[in-house]
């Protein structure tokens, strides 16, 4: 692994940036709304068209990263994400109300476009490049941890950028995609290629087989990636709204409490890979254990509306999914062949972005509704996670020396 750390720096800058590209937009949707003159559903499509557009797009790239390469589609995804930053930081110069923020729009519609080929190519290529199970689960929980410490940077530094010009945080992005092209370019080393990649007919057919072998635990994985997103990204839409309307926080300091429960999911995260190891059956335990937490709290906020106890509990709730995402990366890829393992995880990924895309505009209708109505649905949410992992996740011990992929059942042993 050691002789790896200069690839694993260059992959982890990918989710870090691919994360402040997006999350730095949080702080500063109230403000857009503002100077746009948009509702707070509008501006929250924002988010969601960038998401849609990924959700779409993220299984043709991994197909395409198990075709030809990860690097050759991780690079080119980059550019495009570069560009639509471009595009959106630059609309405010051509126009005002409607027309830039349908410019904006199109911006993020093509940062969707390479965000589809950017991280969700990471989690496979890090997979590529060990053997040993533990050491794609250390590896699998850095890159998880770069991801939430962007989410943990992204509220502080959009604050900051947007409190000197709204639209700053946009013109960020080509600046960062830059710094983590070359970084891909010169640092990464794609593993030598085992295999001959099968025909698209052929592929279809074993990916199909897969599902259906595995469909049970990979759905299962599937739906509890994009309810931690489906919760991150709502009460931090919730967070921001009413840091701001009925707290009247803005700026840096606004951007800091948003920061409080990322950066318990950030620090839970990573302690969370670096104890999980290979054992699939403490994966499965510690995912129980994240999402009960997160339900917990969730319900609890619905009972009380202060806003430190909120945020108290919001702070359980991000420790509990940065328990629950090192273990569900680590379950879906040592589960899956490395001939598959592109397509599969992009999968994954495109339920992750569903999440990101539901979230706030969900939570944007619910906000009109009661408190404790629109917790206690965002915690029923939660519960459904629960209860996925307890009964779809049936992982047995690893044997010495027994491969991850066994026999016919074998997730029930990922």
């Amino acid at each position: 692994m050691d002789n790896k750390k200069g690839d694993l720096i260059a992959l982890a800058s990918i989710p870090l940036i691919m994360t402040l590209g997006n999350s730095m937009l949080i702080p500063i949707l109230p403000e857009i709304s503002r100077k746009l003159h948009v509702s707070s559903f509008q501006v929250s499509m924002l988010i969601t068209v960038y998401a849609v557009v990924a959700i779409i797009l993220i299984p043709i790239a991994g197909y395409l990263s198990d075709k030809f390469g990860r690097k050759a589609v991780i690079i080119p995804s980059l550019i495009i994400t570069a560009l639509g930053g471009g595009v959106s930081g630059a609309a405010p110069w051509f126009g005002d109300g409607m027309m830039v923020y349908w410019i904006i729009l199109g911006g993020r519609f093509l940062q969707g476009i390479g965000a589809a080929g950017a991280f969700p190519i990471v989690i496979p290529l890090v997979g590529d490049m060990f053997e040993d199970e533990e050491d794609v689960s250390k590896s699998l929980g850095l890159i998880e941890t770069s991801n939430t410490f962007g989410k943990v940077l992204s509220p502080i530094l959009g604050a900051l950028l947007g409190a000197w010009l709204w639209y700053l945080p946009f013109l960020t992005i080509p600046a960062l995609c830059l710094i983590a092209l070359l970084l891909v370019i010169f640092l990464v080393k794609s593993p030598k290629r085992r295999e001959e990649v099968p025909s698209l007919g052929s592929f279809l057919h074993s990916v199909k087989g897969i599902l259906k072998e595995k469909g049970r635990w990979l759905y299962a994985i599937f739906a509890i990636g994009g309810i931690c997103m489906f919760l991150l990204f709502g009460v931090l839409f919730y967070l921001s709204e009413q840091l701001e309307t009925k707290h009247h926080l803005d700026g840096v300091l606004k951007g800091l409490v948003l920061a409080i429960p990322l950066a318990a999911l950030c620090l839970a995260s990573y302690i969370t890979g670096k104890k999980i190891g290979k054992n699939k059956v403490l994966m499965k335990w510690s995912s129980v254990i994240g999402m009960v937490l997160s339900t917990a709290s969730l319900f609890g906020i619905s009972m009380f509306n202060n806003i430190y106890f909120v945020i108290s509990c919001l702070i359980i709730c991000g420790a509990g999914i940065g328990i629950v995402l090192p273990c569900t990366d680590s379950l879906i890829t040592e589960g899956i062949e490395k001939q598959q393992r592109g397509t599969i995880t992009s999968l994954y990924s495109s339920m992750r972005f569903i999440g990101v895309s539901l979230g706030p505009p969900v939570v944007s209708l619910l906000i009109k509704t009661t408190h404790m109505t629109m917790f206690f649905v965002i915690a029923g949410v939660s519960l459904v996670a629960v209860v996925l992992i307890l009964f779809a996740i049936r992982p047995t011990p690893d044997k010495e020396g027994e491969p991850p992929i066994r026999r016919r059942h074998a997730i029930h042993q990922p």
